[in-house]
């Protein structure tokens, strides 16, 4: 493998979880709205994420000669980095609070907010912080390789 598919494979991670930092900001912010621009309700989104296609990791190692069958046969792990499959709305019935006096409350006095979870969506929050800074690591682990291999040689 070389490096630069190794900052490929850390960068696309990154992304990922970038993506659904964004996504999940927005959930916490719209978790009081009552209604979208478009004035239809608010819906919860999640980030469905995944493995990019490509050649498995037992196709690469199959490649190399002397290697025991059984090395090549253990793995399939793909070498090609993370990827967004889809976003897609969850869904969670709305949370009903009773305001007699908010504008858009039913003839009952209900409000109808997003079903979002605020606890649900800091763990969703803390998970990718954290997965983002697994790719740095990554990352850097992989920048420092290559700049001792470039090293040795001098």
């Amino acid at each position: 493998m070389n490096y630069l598919q190794a900052f490929a494979i850390s960068a696309s991670g990154m992304a990922v979880e970038k993506a659904r930092v964004d996504l999940t900001a927005v959930n916490i912010a719209n978790a009081q709205s009552t209604r979208s621009a478009d004035g239809a309700g608010v819906r919860p989104m999640r980030l469905v994420s995944g493995a990019k296609g490509g050649p498995d990791f037992a196709g690469l190692l199959g490649s190399f000669p002397g290697l025991p069958a059984s090395v090549a046969a253990g793995s399939a792990a793909s070498l090609q980095g993370a990827e967004i499959v889809s976003v897609a709305a969850l869904a969670t019935p709305p949370r009903l609070v009773y305001e007699p006096g908010h504008p858009d409350a039913d003839e009952k006095g209900f409000v109808a907010y997003p079903g979002i979870n605020p606890l649900a969506e800091m763990v969703n929050l803390l998970t990718a912080v954290r997965a983002y800074e697994a790719n740095v690591a990554a990352l850097s682990a992989a920048k420092t390789m290559a700049l001792r291999t470039l090293n040795m040689g001098g």
